[in-house]
């Protein structure tokens, strides 16, 4: 069962693959995939149980799937030794920009709400 579920997860970044390079998105297929993926599955409004096993393995051995991107950091050091004010800025203005949209976006929807409910006892 969990080889299914395997397989249906490989199929769908596959899919993703496949769609990325026949229209020539700048997106990662994978990524494309398992946004193919959620969508299947918020459509179904379950999830099947073999892909359940699936998403609880990898959730169990995620540390392992940092070792890439520790090797990448270990491989480009004289790069980030050199760069790393212009990285640091970036993450910095980005988080702070990712904070004032997530801020701004929370208020609207709390107004939204709070006039909903007036409307609804009103």
């Amino acid at each position: 069962m969990l080889v299914q579920g395997l397989l249906f997860v490989l199929l769908f970044q596959l899919f993703g693959e496949l769609i990325v390079v026949s229209l020539g998105l700048s997106v990662p297929g994978p990524v494309l995939g398992m946004v193919m993926l959620l969508l299947l599955l918020l459509n179904r409004k379950q999830v099947p149980q073999s892909l359940r096993q699936v998403a609880e393995a990898l959730l169990a051995n995620l540390a392992l799937l940092f070792v890439p991107a520790g090797v990448g950091l270990v491989l480009h050091f004289e790069l980030l030794r050199t760069e790393w004010w212009i990285i640091l800025l970036a993450l910095v203005v980005s988080s702070l920009g990712a904070a004032v949209i997530t801020a701004t976006l929370f208020s609207l929807l709390i107004k939204r709400q709070r006039r909903s409910v007036g409307r609804d006892n009103g």
